[in-house]
């Protein structure tokens, strides 16, 4: 009987073991890795608290990131102004993207690897929103932060954008992934 025992105890032990060794984490930790990523990254970069008064952003890969929202969920580092003509509400943007895992992108590497998007290929279906109509799911299955740079640029425009989950795509925002975001924005033929 002894010799039996002994072999279900040490079996029962390994298997609480595992049971206690489970790597999933809370929402709020999530958040708080999300955020760490984020900083790691926005701290190379100068971060400008408030849009430009009088709308004329520092241009350029040396351009300062502009918080975008008062929650700390986008920044916009302005390449290209783009043309004067800006969308109005409902008009047809559509962007070209790559975008980077900002959990990778912050560890170092090579990340033109981990880059996804439509940017490189024109045999990807065409994407876009409606500006400012938050109300259809074509504006909102990117995210809210992808249209927020069009408020303040014209057509045309190129940006890099960090955006965090809440402001993600809505089927992505449980992941709790930031992403790097080289975008632009063109105007619709239709």
């Amino acid at each position: 009987m002894k010799k039996l025992l002994s072999p279900i105890i040490m079996l029962l032990g390994l298997a609480l073991g595992f049971t206690s060794c489970d790597d999933s984490k809370s929402y709020a930790e999530l958040l708080q890795d999300e955020n760490q990523a984020v900083n790691k990254f926005l701290v190379q970069y100068r971060v400008v608290e408030t849009i430009p008064a009088d709308g004329k952003f520092e241009i350029g890969p040396d351009a300062p990131f502009y918080r975008l929202d008062e929650e700390n969920n986008v920044y916009m580092q302005v390449l290209s102004a783009g043309t004067d003509e800006k969308p109005e509400k409902n008009d047809r943007v559509y962007f070209r993207f790559t975008r980077y895992n900002m959990f990778y992108y912050v560890v170092g590497g090579d990340n033109t690897l981990l880059g996804t998007g439509n940017a490189d290929g024109m045999n990807n279906a065409s994407t876009y929103f409606l500006f400012d109509n938050l109300t259809v799911s074509e504006s909102t299955q990117y995210g809210t932060g992808i249209q927020l740079p069009m408020k303040y640029l014209g057509y045309n425009a190129e940006v890099n954008l960090v955006i965090k989950s809440q402001n993600g795509p809505t089927d992505e925002i449980s992941y709790v992934v930031p992403y790097l975001y080289h975008i632009r924005y063109f105007k619709s033929m239709i």
